[in-house]
């Protein structure tokens, strides 16, 4: 069950574009560490483990320990039920129809360039 509390963490974990940029590469590169994770931003290590606590907070990523590491893998669920509380599946089909329209269109626009 999706709670006003929850999908507030929701909201404010992708308000921000590190923490979309973190999501990004995990859905890229399923199991990264924390290590390699930090190496693709100019912040601290500190910093990027603030961002993957509000992450893990509002239920976005998971983690498992492996040896001395931390892997990390996005969890798409919390996004899913915010989507779902919004949309039925007539209108779902539609959207998606006019989402693959539009990333196809840019494609050819970059392509084009």
């Amino acid at each position: 069950m999706l709670t006003n509390n929850s999908m507030d963490s929701i909201f404010q974990a992708l308000a921000h574009e590190i923490r979309r940029t973190i999501l990004d590469l995990l859905r890229e590169n399923p199991g990264l560490t924390v290590g390699k994770l930090a190496g693709h931003f100019d912040v601290s290590r500190i910093a990027v483990m603030n961002h993957l606590a509000v992450l893990e907070k509002a239920g976005l990523v998971t983690s498992e320990k492996d040896r001395r590491s931390r892997r990390l893998y996005l969890n798409v669920m919390p996004i899913q039920l915010i989507y779902d509380r919004w949309t039925d599946d007539y209108s779902g089909h539609w959207a998606g129809r006019l989402a693959s329209i539009k990333y196809a269109a840019e494609q050819a626009a970059k392509d084009k360039k």
